[in-house]
């Protein structure tokens, strides 16, 4: 849990952060105080709130007096246990423990899923690049948001902990990008993969019939009323509605009777219509390969971005598919800026979760580059 602590004295930001060894604006963020510059002065007796520490990092002095009565993890700590196969439960209690533990991060529930289950962004950073990521699209590619939350975890670590991530100074990434990240798309997707088939919901038998009786949905794409979410975005979706071989609900690949049919795919267009993205990034599996343009739409930017993804990652950069209605291809037809589906790993999905290490070491530097860039 973050730390409560009280000012004896009066103190600029600046100096605060200092004496508190912390970055200054993550200070300012992490007291959600706005229009406040760091040589501000910040009056006695206020009540500061400050990322994780020990007592024994910080006692009461004639400086502080700390509020918060129980014991606190250490900075130098792992602070999440992120290595780990999520479902929608793991996820939302992770969340909550990276929110006490970092308050300068923002989360925001940017809609709710078939079962009602909430659809969350968060947000770090204080710049006007504004970068959007997600994963879990599809069910059974919930390997993508173990791996989100893992970078997530590093680059806040970093931050905190005033360290380098691959090399890179995260503190100026912070004050000039700001990032949306929205870890699980297909929250009650990713329950049925990961959990199987639900007892208590009024879909339990079209569940079963979608999927031939059968009990192991491990292969299950689709949201969990059997369309295809990535499948569901008004670019040329009537191509993909026409030669998809599903022409009902399906496991996968069946489009929805009309674009955006679904509260999954509308939370994220309205949120790609609300923030007006710099750039989006969709991570599926597999394949190792970089999707980039869309019918030539992409500004000439996309292409220097993904060779910097192709080049720290070892992925293949592939400009033309023959593919619509995606999440990626709407966000280039639209806004003509860069968007790119990173397909992690490769196998067969879902991918076991052995490969973890292997896509975190090869992918961690898209991440980075996606907010450098």
């Amino acid at each position: 849990m973050a730390m409560l602590i009280r000012l004896k004295k009066g103190i600029a930001w600046n100096e605060l952060s200092k004496y508190l060894n912390l970055q200054p604006q993550l200070l300012i963020d992490c007291n959600r105080t706005k229009n406040v510059l760091v040589t501000d002065m910040i009056d006695a007796n206020t009540q500061i709130h400050i990322p994780a520490y020990t007592f024994a990092d910080l006692g009461n002095n004639e400086w502080i007096e700390i509020l918060t009565s129980e014991n606190h993890v250490h900075r130098d700590d792992k602070l999440l246990n992120t290595r780990k196969p999520y479902n929608s439960e793991c996820l939302y209690a992770d969340i909550d423990l990276l929110l006490e533990k970092f308050p300068f991060v923002k989360k925001e529930i940017i809609g709710y899923s078939v079962l009602g289950n909430p659809i969350i962004e968060l947000t770090i950073g204080h710049g006007i690049k504004r970068v959007h990521m997600n994963g879990s699209f599809h069910a059974n590619e919930w390997i993508t948001t173990s791996i989100m939350m893992h970078w997530l975890h590093d680059y806040l670590n970093s931050l905190v902990k005033k360290e380098y991530f691959e090399g890179i100074d995260c503190y100026p990434l912070y004050l000039n990008t700001s990032i949306s990240f929205v870890p699980m798309v297909n929250p009650d997707g990713v329950d049925l993969v990961r959990n199987g088939l639900p007892e208590n919901t009024s879909l339990h038998d079209a569940l079963l019939a979608m999927n031939d009786q059968s009990l192991d949905f491990s292969q299950w794409k689709a949201n969990i009323r059997g369309i295809d979410l990535n499948n569901q975005y008004p670019a040329n979706w009537e191509i993909e509605k026409e030669r998809k071989i599903p022409k009902s609900p399906a496991p996968r690949d069946y489009p929805g009777d009309t674009p955006l049919s679904e509260p999954e795919s509308i939370a994220l267009a309205e949120l790609l219509r609300k923030r007006q993205f710099n750039r989006i990034l969709a991570f599926h599996t597999q394949g190792e390969e970089i999707y980039w343009g869309y019918l030539r739409k992409e500004p000439d930017e996309a292409e220097r971005i993904v060779n910097e993804f192709e080049k720290l990652s070892g992925y293949k950069a592939v400009r033309d598919i023959d593919s619509h209605a995606g999440f990626r291809d709407w966000f280039v037809n639209e806004w003509r800026r860069p968007g790119f589906t990173i397909e992690l790993g490769i196998g067969v999905n879902p991918l076991p979760f052995s490969q973890f290490e292997e896509i975190y070491q090869k992918s961690k530097g898209i991440f980075l580059a996606a907010l450098y860039m």
